[in-house]
Order: C-alpha cells, then sequence, then structure tokens
C-alpha cells in the first residue's frame, strides 16, 4: 500500500492517516486506500492519497528541527484557501490539521491537479514557437495576477508587514544561513556568501510597492494543463507567501529562467535549460511584460537577483545541514557541499555585474 523505508515511516503512519480522513471525509474500502511519498520537490514533503474515488495530495514539514518559518504549511494553507474565488490558478483546498498525533506535525489536504511540471523538459505539445513562447508568458502573466490580488477583498489584509519587508528579507535568510552554517561549518565554510551577505545588508531598497507576494515563484511550481495552447492550471508551495515587495518574486522567478548564453548551472538537479532555445522569452522580455501588466518598475535588478541566488544558497545550506543530521533521503542534499559554494560565486558575480540581467 506504501512505499517501505525508514524515512517513509517517518513521514506517514498510514493507519493514523486513514483514521483522520475517513473522520473528515467518510469511510473508504482498504483497496480503496493507498499512500505514496511523492518526491520531487526538495523542501516541504509530499504525500499522495487515494481515497476512494478522490485523488489527494497531502503537504507537510520534513521530520527532524528545521530553520525557525522554513516550512510553515499551515500558512500554505491560509493563502491557498483564501485565493480560491480569485483569477489565481490554484488547487482545490480541503483540510488543515494541527493535531500532531495524526502525522507529527502540521499539515493540509487538497485535491490533486492534473497536468504537467516542467522540470527536465518541455512535452511535445508545447514544440512549436507559440507554444514556446506561450510558456513564459503564463508563467510571468500569473505571477502578475497574483500580484493584483486586493488583500484585504480576500481577507489577507493582515497576512504580513510589507513596511520593512526587503529588509526583513535580507536578515532573515541571513539568519537561516548562520542557522545553517552552526552545523555545516564542520565540514567547510564558505566566506564568500558573508561578502554577500554584507553587501545585501548595505544595499536594501528603500521604496518599493507593497503587494501579496508568492516567495517561491518559478517554472516548476506551477503546473500547466493538458492540451493546447499552454495555460496554468495551479500554483504551488505558497509556503513563504505574504505581502510584501513583489521585485523579490520577479527576482526568484528571473534566477531560475535561463537565456541562451547563460554559464553552466551551479545546481544542475535543480535548474530547467530547455528554455534556453531562442524560442523562448528572455529574462528581459518578462520583465517588460510583468511591468506592463503590473504598473511597476522592475529597478534595482542587482540587489534582486543577487537576494534571490544568496536565498537559494542558504536552503542549500539548510538541505546540507539535514543531510549531516541524518534528516533527509533527498539525493540533492549532500551535493550542497559544493554547490552552496559555487551559488555564493554566482550572487557575488551578480553584485559586481558580471552576471547582467
Amino acid at each position: 500500500m506504501a512505499r517501505e523505508g525508514d524515512y517513509f515511516t517517518r513521514l506517514v503512519d498510514p493507519d493514523r492517516l486513514r483514521e483522520y480522513l475517513a473522520a473528515e471525509l467518510g469511510s473508504v474500502d482498504d483497496d480503496a486506500y493507498a499512500v505514496d511519498h511523492h518526491q520531487e520537490g526538495h523542501s516541504n514533503e509530499t504525500l499522495f492519497v487515494r481515497w476512494g474515488e478522490r485523488d489527494l495530495v497531502i503537504r507537510r514539514p520534513p521530520p527532524g528541527e528545521t530553520a525557525s518559518s522554513a516550512h510553515d504549511v499551515l500558512r500554505e494553507y491560509r493563502v491557498m484557501d483564501a485565493l480560491q474565488a480569485t483569477d489565481v490558478p490554484l488547487a482545490p483546498t480541503i483540510l488543515a490539521c494541527e493535531d500532531h498525533d495524526v502525522l507529527g506535525s502540521d499539515f493540509y489536504v487538497m485535491e490533486r491537479v492534473e497536468g504537467d511540471v516542467l522540470r527536465d523538459s518541455e512535452p511535445e505539445r508545447f514544440v512549436v514557437p507559440e507554444h514556446r513562447e506561450g510558456i513564459g508568458t503564463q508563467l510571468v502573466d500569473t505571477l502578475s495576477t497574483i500580484h493584483a490580488v486586493d488583500p484585504d477583498s480576500v481577507g489577507l489584509g493582515e497576512f504580513g508587514y510589507p513596511d520593512g519587508f526587503t529588509e526583513r528579507q535580507v536578515r532573515r535568510w541571513s539568519e537561516q544561513l548562520t542557522w545553517a552554517f552552526s552545523r555545516t561549518t564542520e565540514e567547510r565554510e564558505v566566506p564568500v556568501l558573508y561578502d554577500v551577505m554584507s553587501w545585501l545588508t548595505d544595499n536594501v531598497p528603500e521604496e518599493y510597492p507593497h503587494t501579496l507576494v508568492h516567495g517561491d515563484y518559478k517554472l516548476d511550481n506551477v503546473m500547466y494543463a493538458p492540451g493546447t495552447p499552454p495555460k496554468i492550471n495551479a500554483v504551488f508551495d505558497w509556503e513563504l507567501s505574504t505581502l510584501g515587495d513583489p521585485r523579490t518574486d520577479v527576482g526568484w522567478m528571473l534566477s531560475y529562467w535561463r537565456d541562451a548564453d547563460d554559464p553552466e548551472p551551479e545546481v544542475p538537479d535543480l535548474t530547467t535549460t530547455f528554455m534556453e532555445h531562442p524560442e523562448y522569452p528572455t529574462r528581459r522580455e518578462l520583465v517588460s511584460r510583468w511591468e506592463d501588466a503590473t504598473g511597476f518598475e522592475y529597478e534595482h535588478d542587482r540587489f534582486y537577483r543577487a537576494l534571490a541566488v544568496y536565498k537559494l544558497a542558504a536552503l542549500g545550506e539548510m538541505f546540507f545541514r539535514r543531510y549531516l543530521e541524518g534528516n533527509s533521503d533527498d539525493d540533492l542534499y549532500p551535493q550542497m557541499e559544493t554547490q552552496v559554494p559555487a551559488l555564493g560565486e554566482r550572487a557575488m558575480r551578480i553584485v559586481e555585474g558580471d552576471e547582467p540581467l
């Protein structure tokens, strides 16, 4: 019924989960219940559940100690639930649970949505110029839709504190990097990240728009519906969403979107490269479309892209710490020993203007 293994048993007790779902959704027959661990993600954990005729998804934090606020799945549920009636494409939300007797952590349940998450390759149905263009325009248009949400109208007016948001981003990610370093420096040090930390601290933009932000917006956190033309039918991974600076979302999206002449990726396992084809829009074209849709200007590019790569390095260092402490079976995590220093060098290239938009 479920994938075997010590790590899987730390994620879920299928019997306890079944009791909970039966109480909330009604009972199903033994052969109509199954739980599997979806291993594509590298942060919060995802479980696929067959419950009678329904296909469900459960999101929960990884087991073991995590950095403060890094895996807040109930926050993720709150914003997804609030946005259900907006134009933002989302999987339907079902349940949120704070009872740690069920899975040992907070978790939530949503309906499973069908489509393609584009990671390693483009679907064959999209391999024509207009659909390749559409993959990029759908990505940036959906981000613009998120930034256009009126937080007060959906009950998210108190979801965050946009004043001082960008400065807090630098401080919070520096704290999480420091949390990871408190263990990982026993293996090796990454001095360039302290230089990036100092530059970001000294160059925080004083003014920026205030909107809902996703916090982890990139190509493989959206799903494209079956069929053509490309259309996004779900945005995932809202755990870092809040009210803040939309340019941080743009910088993060751009840090993953590749142009044809880009250097080799620092983290190949987290890097999609097919958009290097000339039929895809460039980063500059994505920025122009976002500016046209939102009416905002994408200023301070070096800061926002350097911050994005710095955050990715901090995530990688947290992954490395969890690997060293035995709290993950993800093959990516040990690679961070060398890939985080490479990300630090990339962030510094952006700071110094050697990797322009």
